[in-house]
């Protein structure tokens, strides 16, 4: 008897005298004619790559690390101990710590097996778009059949489909969703390119707008300031030459009332001396003198107050012209510089606005023709894009049509070539076939008529000449036989020329008989220059 305790992550599988099946234990004593198996429950990784086919018959690596191992429970021990401990074929292993390879290859063969049943009812855009799905159907599926081995899977991870050897559905897929991206990249960057000189013109517009408005008020209030202040250096300065005057006129009035006390003064004086010498004189021109004296007192005294008056009006004249003409100069001076300046003003600011409109004006027509431009190119694109798949397949169609065309015809011709063969056999050979094809199709018929056609309205002429013989004694001892046979000879020459032509020989050497035509069927025979006709019956 010996006691067995096994590790933490194992279990021991009794079995032997008194266990009618397989006891799962930690530690136990094992008696005589028992025997113990020691088997871990440590989970262990096991990764494959399948190789599916989905509905659309397209076939791909499915490549999956599953993590598998006994499940912890006594009925799923029981049955792992009972079918997978130990390796394949050996029974007498006392532990099996490393011997997993069977289990593997069953495991192996249940996946593949599970995952393809799944994988065939599926498309291609349902495996990407329900990944999670397809995960869990597949775990699903392999755990009820690993549940009979009472193994339990513990993770799966499925990893990014690839192309089987041979195929680029993944990598033309990856190839079109990179474009993609790419090309909406490129639409949004241009789009928000779009949108921020958009945003930054009018932003720009906006911001020359309320510094326009802002000068334009500040133009308006500065002028009526400047105004406001025109009119207050006016007023003070009419105040200021009023004030001038008064005291020029108040410092005049004192000079000429001290001139005028003077004057007093002196005319005391001289009142005083004129008494004293009218007291002195009284006694020689009492009254000559004193008519003398208040004459010349009242002339001088008008003349004092005509000549003060004159200067007082002069004065005040000068200073109200010399005042007048300042006041005009300064404000037309003042009227001059504010037009000119808003004058300058205005036209800067027109410059300006002017420059700043051209500038967005071009810049617009620019963005504009860029933008006509591109659009011009992508529809011109897609234009001969969409021109090119219409040609090929219009051009594959034709071809496709002229095949079967052609394909049919000579089939046509082979059935006939058979038929012919066999109505060959039939009729006794070749020239049997022919002679009957050709009074099937009429054709000795036809070459009857052809000839009836080719003859009809004929009118043949035969002329019969006897020229004599040359032959015997009686030629050989003419000595005009020579000339005599020329002579025959001439006439059917000329006859045959005029019948063949029309060419009739001149009339000093021959005259050619007027011979009328005989009746239709009538052969005309000349024998000694005469014309024999038809014999009548």
């Amino acid at each position: 008897m010996w006691f067995h305790v096994s590790e933490p992550n194992s279990y021991l599988a009794i079995t032997g005298v008194n266990i009618d099946t397989v006891r799962i234990a930690k530690k136990a004593f094992v008696r005589p004619f028992q025997k113990v198996t020691k088997f871990s429950i440590t989970p262990f990784d096991f990764s494959l790559q399948l190789q599916a086919m989905t509905i659309e018959k397209l076939e791909f690596l499915l490549p999956a690390v599953f993590t598998i191992g006994p499940d912890d429970t006594p009925d799923a021990l029981r049955k792992y101990a009972t079918l997978l401990t130990g390796q394949a074929g050996d029974v007498s292993s006392q532990s099996n710590s490393s011997g997993r390879g069977h289990v593997q290859d069953i495991v192996k063969g249940i996946i593949e097996g599970e995952t393809r049943v799944i994988v065939s009812g599926m498309s291609m855009d349902e495996i990407f778009k329900e990944r999670k799905m397809f995960k869990e159907q597949v775990i699903a599926n392999v755990q009820d059949e690993l549940s009979q081995f009472g193994l339990k899977i513990y993770n799966a991870n499925v990893k990014e489909l690839h192309d089987t050897p041979g195929s680029e559905y993944f990598a033309f897929l990856s190839r079109k969703a990179h474009e993609g991206a790419l090309n909406q990249a490129k639409i949004d960057v241009a789009e928000a390119r779009m949108r921020g000189d958009i945003g930054e013109k009018e932003k720009q517009g906006l911001t020359a707008q309320q510094i326009s408005k802002i000068e334009a008020d500040t133009a308006i209030k500065e002028t009526e300031r400047k105004k406001d202040k025109a009119t207050a250096e006016a007023s003070f300065s009419v105040r200021q030459q009023e004030l001038n005057m008064e005291v020029q006129q108040a410092t005049i009035k004192a000079k000429r009332a001290a001139e005028a006390r003077d004057a007093e003064l002196s005319k005391d004086v001289e009142k005083k001396r004129a008494e004293m010498e009218l007291e002195r004189l009284r006694a020689v021109d009492v009254v000559k003198s004193v008519i003398a004296r208040e004459t010349q007192e009242q002339k001088a005294d008008a003349a004092a107050y005509t000549t003060k008056r004159t200067a007082d009006a002069a004065e005040y004249n000068a200073q109200k012209t010399a005042l007048a003409s300042q006041f005009t100069q300064q404000h037309a001076a003042d009227a001059k510089k504010y037009e000119t300046q808003t004058a300058s003003d205005a036209k800067g600011y027109q410059q300006q606005k002017s420059a700043d409109a051209a500038q967005y004006e071009t810049q617009k027509s620019a963005d504009a023709r860029q933008y006509s431009t591109i659009k011009a190119a992508e529809a011109d694109y897609l234009s001969r894009v969409k021109k090119a798949e219409a040609d090929f397949i219009t051009a594959e169609k034709a071809a496709q049509a002229s095949f079967i065309t052609r394909k049919k015809e000579a089939e046509g011709m082979l059935e006939m070539a058979k038929a012919y063969q066999a109505l060959s056999h039939v009729m006794g050979g070749p020239e049997g076939l022919m002679q009957f094809l050709m009074i099937e199709r009429g054709v000795y018929g036809d070459l009857a008529n052809a000839n009836a056609k080719a003859i009809q309205g004929l009118q043949p002429k035969i002329s019969v000449w006897n020229t004599g013989s040359a032959g015997g004694d009686g030629a050989m001892g003419d000595p005009t036989a020579p000339l005599r046979n020329i002579f025959q000879a001439l006439p059917p020459l000329f006859s045959t020329i005029n019948d063949q032509t029309g060419i009739s020989p001149p009339a000093w050497m021959a005259q050619m008989p007027a011979n009328a035509p005989g009746p239709s069927g009538a052969v005309a025979a000349r024998g000694n220059g005469h014309v024999i006709g038809p014999k009548k019956s």
